[in-house]
């Protein structure tokens, strides 16, 4: 394991969701905890968050968004498929709950996801290096195949594929969501076929279903790097260097009316889970584990 040189990408979801998040985003940033930062362009502080990450040179990508709050395409806004009868997009369930019953169009999909690049491109001055999906819409079924053209139409080469190792053995997740993150697991088995042949590519390891909100913990986060390399070398024993993302949710809880992406913010963003995600990641012996393990911190555009 000594010879290995490991690369990881700690991504901070859901920039630009409100203005606590960003901050709580930035400290972090700035305090060597995240290296990489995901930005909803719909997020009501995602300008603020655009003009941070310029501030302060954050890495910055794509959380791309179908599932909470409002499009941004204009034409979506009023009459779509991607809406429910109070004109927001149908929820991380309700989402899927129309997509099995086949009742999304999946042009509008790809129209939505075209605006948010565009948009994204307007607020940074940049295309995303990376683009993934909020509550992991981008793997699902259809879903994927239109997500795969977007990134191989603007040259985004980077995303995340959700199969996290070690899953299986997480005795600590209540079992209805582990239902939700078996679900996202097979959709992430299904959809590698597809990112292979739009030529677009991951990380070897990704990790943060395990270690999101009160689970997060500087033991948990190392148990599963350490789980995840092991696996990743017994397979590909050859291999010189090995690239994670771990992700991540930190920020201070949001206070409403302020935050979310055009309803207000939602349960685990006003939760004390997002600061204690905060407070473990800046832990100085997570910092110190970096160092002794050759763990260097970077971004997709360091791959």
């Amino acid at each position: 394991l000594r010879m290995l040189q490991v690369k990881l990408i700690v991504t901070g979801d859901d920039f630009g969701y409100c203005p606590r998040r960003n901050q709580g985003i930035v400290d972090c940033f700035l305090a060597g905890a995240v290296s990489n930062v995901s930005l909803l362009v719909n997020g009501s502080a995602a300008a603020d968050a655009a003009a941070l990450a310029r501030r302060y040179n954050i890495p910055i990508g794509l959380h791309a968004n179908l599932s909470e709050g409002s499009p941004v395409c204009e034409v979506l806004k009023t009459n779509s498929s991607l809406l429910n009868q109070d004109g927001f997009f149908h929820g991380k369930m309700g989402f899927r709950t129309a997509l099995s019953k086949g009742l999304l169009n999946m042009s509008e999909v790809k129209q939505e996801l075209k605006a948010q690049v565009e948009l994204f491109h307007e607020l940074t001055g940049h295309l995303p290096p990376h683009m993934d999906g909020h509550q992991h819409v981008h793997v699902l079924p259809e879903v994927r195949h239109v997500f795969a053209e977007v990134l191989e139409e603007y040259g985004i080469k980077y995303t995340r594929v959700p199969i996290e190792p070690g899953l299986h053995n997480c005795d600590w997740i209540p079992p209805s969501l582990m239902d939700f993150y078996l679900g996202v697991e097979e959709d992430s088995f299904n959809t590698v076929d597809v990112f292979t042949r739009h030529g677009i590519r991951w990380p070897d390891i990704y990790i943060g279903l395990s270690t999101m909100g009160k689970n997060m913990s500087v033991s948990n986060i190392w148990s599963a790097v350490d789980a995840a390399i092991g696996e990743f070398t017994s397979k590909v024993p050859q291999s010189r260097t090995v690239t994670i993302e771990l992700m991540v949710h930190p920020g201070y809880p949001s206070v409403p009316p302020a935050g979310g992406c055009g309803e207000g913010p939602d349960d685990f963003s006003q939760s004390w889970e997002r600061l204690h995600e905060l407070q473990t990641l800046m832990k100085p012996e997570l910092q110190s584990h970096y160092k002794t393990r050759n763990i260097q911190l970077c971004s997709f555009k360091d791959l």
